[in-house]
C-alpha cells in the first residue's frame, strides 16, 4: 500500500519537475526606453517609432517592449541625444548625425547639395547600405538599428523664394553643415537650430524661415507661421537629412538571444524601410494641407535648380578636400552613393 502510494505521488508531482527547467528557460520581459526630439504629435513618432514598437513587442510576444519618450521628456538637448545611447542614460535614440557637426563625416556624403534622391525609400536603402559598408567604424560606441535619409527638403520663408536672389540675406535654419554650406554658397544667412528651436525662433526674429521636408511642418506649425513654401523639383535634390536609430551597445549586447533576434528582425532595411515611408506617404499630405491654406507654394524650374547645383559645387569640392585630410576617400564615397541612388531610384518617380 505504502509503495502504490508513494508512487502515485512520484507520478503526480513529475509535470512540476519536468516544467520547472521550461519555466527557467523562459526569457525575462525588457522595456526598453527610447528617447527622441519631436512632439508625441509629429508623423515620425505617430506613424514610424510607435508601429515599429508596437511590431516589435508583438513578435516577442510582449517580452520586448520599447516606450516612447517624445520631445526630450527625459532631459536634455537634441544634440546630446546620440550620447545618451552611448552613455546608457537611455536605451535607444532617434536624431540626425548633423546635430553633431563633424562627428560623423562619412554620412554627410547624403546630405550634399544636389546627390540625394527626392524620395526617402532611395535615400533610406542607399544609408543603409553604405552604413553596413562604409559608415559602422564611425558609429561603433552605438549599434545602430538603422539610418536612413529623408525626401526632398523644402525651404519654407517670409518671402517668396523663385530665384537664387531672392535667398540673399535670408536667415534661414538649417538641418546640417552641408545644407549650411549649400544655403551660403546661395547667399542666404544660414543659422543650425535644432528642429524643436525653431517656432521661439521665428516668433523673437533670429530666423526668417527654415528648411525642413513637408513631413515636418505639422509638428512645429510652420505652415501657421510661414506663408511661402518653395520645392525644388525632381533629382538629385537640393538637400536632404540623415538620421539613426541607435541603441546602448551593452543593453543590445545584454538582450537574451531570442529578444535579440527579435530587434535584429526589425533592424536594418526593414526598420529603415518603415521610416523611409513616413516621409513618402505623409509629405503629399502635409503639402496639401498647407495648399488648402492658400500658402503660396513655389515650384523651383529645372533650370535655376541646375544654376543653384552649379553654384553649390564648391561645397561638395571643399567636402572631398575635407574628408581626404581626415583619411576618408571623400571623392570614392561620393561616386560610390551616386551610384547607389542611380540603382536604388530606377523606375521610382
Amino acid at each position: 500500500m505504502t509503495t502504490r502510494r508513494t508512487a502515485l505521488l512520484g507520478a503526480l508531482a513529475a509535470p512540476a519537475l519536468i516544467a520547472a527547467p521550461r519555466a527557467q528557460a523562459q526569457t525575462p520581459e525588457v522595456t526598453l526606453r527610447l528617447h527622441h526630439f519631436l512632439p508625441a504629435v509629429s508623423n515620425v513618432h505617430r506613424h514610424f517609432l510607435m508601429p515599429w514598437a508596437q511590431k516589435v513587442s508583438a513578435e516577442s510576444q510582449g517580452r520586448l517592449r520599447v516606450q516612447i519618450f517624445p520631445a526630450m521628456q527625459l532631459g536634455g538637448a537634441p544634440p546630446q541625444l546620440y550620447d545618451q545611447a552611448k552613455d546608457g542614460v537611455v536605451d535607444i535614440i532617434w536624431t540626425l548625425p548633423g546635430n553633431t557637426p563633424g562627428r560623423f563625416p562619412s554620412i554627410e556624403v547624403i546630405e550634399l547639395p544636389f546627390v540625394a534622391h527626392k524620395r526617402a525609400s532611395v535615400n533610406a536603402r542607399v544609408v543603409q547600405e553604405l552604413y553596413e559598408t562604409r559608415f559602422r567604424q564611425e558609429f561603433a560606441d552605438t549599434h545602430i538599428i538603422c539610418a536612413w535619409a529623408h525626401d526632398a527638403g523644402v525651404i519654407h520663408a517670409r518671402r517668396e523664394v523663385r530665384r537664387q536672389e531672392d535667398l540673399a540675406g535670408l536667415k534661414l535654419r538649417f538641418p546640417t553643415r552641408q545644407a549650411g554650406e549649400a544655403l551660403r554658397a546661395l547667399g542666404a544667412a544660414p543659422i543650425g537650430l535644432p528642429i524643436p528651436q525653431v517656432p521661439e525662433a521665428l516668433a523673437q526674429g533670429v530666423i526668417d524661415g527654415a528648411v525642413v521636408p513637408w513631413e515636418v511642418v505639422p509638428a512645429i506649425r510652420l505652415h501657421e507661421t510661414l506663408r511661402n513654401h518653395t520645392e525644388i523639383a525632381g533629382s538629385p535634390t537640393f538637400y536632404v537629412a540623415s538620421f539613426v536609430l541607435a541603441m546602448n551597445k551593452a543593453k543590445y549586447d545584454g538582450l537574451p538571444a531570442d529578444l535579440r533576434g527579435v530587434l535584429d528582425a526589425n533592424s536594418g532595411q526593414v526598420a529603415a524601410a518603415m521610416a523611409a515611408k513616413v516621409w513618402d506617404e505623409q509629405g503629399p499630405i502635409v503639402e496639401q494641407m498647407v495648399r488648402r491654406r492658400n500658402n503660396a507654394i513655389v515650384e523651383l524650374p529645372a533650370e535655376e535648380a541646375q544654376r543653384w547645383a552649379r553654384t553649390t559645387q564648391p561645397v561638395i569640392d571643399n567636402w572631398v578636400r575635407a574628408m581626404s585630410e581626415r583619411n576618408i576617400q571623400g571623392g570614392a564615397l561620393l561616386e560610390q552613393t551616386r551610384a547607389l541612388i542611380a540603382r536604388y531610384g530606377q523606375g521610382v518617380a
